[in-house]
């Protein structure tokens, strides 16, 4: 069977629903996450811990830190007992030393395993990861590419994974480092005017990518962004798949996912997802991000 053949590690930042792990037996990286200021405060997850942590006047945000090489390597030798190659994909390089890690590990590995492991760089995170996830779980499945094949196929791919995060509030990613005060103090002025800029990734970095006018409402403001994106792929028929994640914002998820499959013929959104607490507790409770490439 194809599953024998190539095997798929992925970080828990992917954001991939239990049952697709489960179905095609992929091996999960986890990440550490320390919050020690936050601790004893109330919630059933880091969203709501957020929230309250702000209401009570509690500073900083849960600290994550990247899988040890050992931790990969523990995973590679545990993968080729199943499978003859494995390919990992990892968050971007540019926000987290995962995929170094990732490359550590693969030279620890004996001679003739080490050349059974290959490694990706998404150059992306969360919903962009999955979606790499997915085509190489169909490029298996097919039984005609090698590893390394794939794996060349997904770096080409991955400039045309598109990405955007809507944040209802930016002082969790300001807090995090990830982006600075100058641009921070940019975004909320642009809000304030009813221009709400989104952000996405390029060559790995994310950053504002795009603008949209009229509204604050963040599943229009998304759902007008892939659409006018779309436009031309849609026109000429081509399938697009797409990933719609949220922090703790089911009810707006939803919303945007009804306005995609009435609106959008060819687009197949394959999940609804919450964000793990790896990527989420950078953007903050109430946040909503859409993820699409063509399939």
């Amino acid at each position: 069977m194809y599953i024998e053949k190539i095997g798929l590690i992925m970080g828990e930042s992917a954001d991939l629903p239990k049952e697709i792990i489960q179905k095609h037996q992929i091996e999960i990286i986890t990440f550490k996450s320390d919050w020690p200021e936050a601790e004893g405060v109330p919630g059933e997850n880091v969203y709501q811990i957020q929230r309250e942590a702000d209401r009570i006047g509690i500073k900083g945000f849960a600290k994550t830190s990247q899988p040890s090489p050992k931790v990969f390597l523990d995973a590679y030798k545990k993968a080729l007992e199943k499978f003859k190659e494995v390919l990992c994909v990892t968050v971007t390089s540019k926000l987290s030393g995962t995929y170094n890690s990732a490359m550590q590990a693969k030279n620890f590995l004996k001679a003739g395993q080490k050349e059974k492991v290959f490694v990706v760089d998404s150059l992306s995170l969360s919903g962009g990861e999955a979606l790499l996830a997915f085509k190489a779980l169909d490029l298996i499945k097919e039984g005609k590419k090698t590893a390394k094949k794939i794996q060349e196929d997904l770096e080409s791919l991955r400039s045309k994974v598109y990405l955007r995060v809507a944040l209802k509030d930016i002082k969790w990613a300001e807090a995090s480092g990830r982006v600075s005060h100058l641009v921070a103090n940019w975004i909320r002025k642009m809000q304030k005017a009813g221009i709400y800029p989104l952000l996405g990734f390029k060559k790995g970095l994310l950053k504002p990518v795009t603008i949209r006018f009229g509204s604050k409402d963040l599943p229009t403001i998304l759902f007008n962004e892939i659409k006018i994106k779309t436009k031309n792929l849609r026109n000429k028929k081509q399938k697009i798949r797409v990933i719609i994640l949220h922090t703790d914002a089911e009810e707006a998820a939803q919303r945007l996912k009804k306005m995609v499959e009435k609106e959008l013929k060819g687009v197949n959104v394959l999940f609804i997802n919450f964000v793990s607490n790896i990527i989420g507790n950078l953007v903050g409770p109430d946040s909503l991000a859409i993820v699409w490439v063509q399939n």
